[in-house]
């Protein structure tokens, strides 16, 4: 399977209300429940008044769309990461799936999935 690196750094910030998200920018994530706002973004494009937030994650996309009928690339990624010991926050959209994994476990995360037959461009 193909995984691509995406070249910003993204944070997932906690925030007040969904207005408070950067429609007009080409890349995030928005979660509305009973209980929170969550917001994952590029770092540039985060709010200035978050409730919180947790920068320095960088991300890998699942290259190509997903049908929903396929079953565990998601489980399989999570726990090859999880078995080395590198925690993630993961997000998906319609088409993929999407893993953020902090700077600092970066590099080791590549290579821990090329290890088990992952191709990253």
């Amino acid at each position: 399977m193909l995984l691509e690196v995406l070249q910003d750094n993204f944070c997932v910030c906690k925030i007040n209300s969904v207005s408070q998200a950067d429609m007009q920018s080409d890349f995030f994530f928005l979660a509305k429940t009973d209980g929170e706002v969550s917001l994952v973004c590029k770092e540039q494009d985060a709010p200035k008044n978050c409730v919180a937030i947790e920068k320095d994650w960088r991300g890998i996309r699942v290259v190509g769309a997903l049908d929903f009928a396929l079953v565990g690339i998601l489980s399989r990624l999570s726990t090859i990461l999880a078995n080395a010991g590198i925690p993630i926050f993961a997000v998906s959209t319609y088409d993929t799936d999407y893993i953020l994994v902090k700077e600092n476990c970066f590099d080791k995360a590549l290579s821990v999935l090329k290890d088990n037959g992952y191709f990253v461009k």
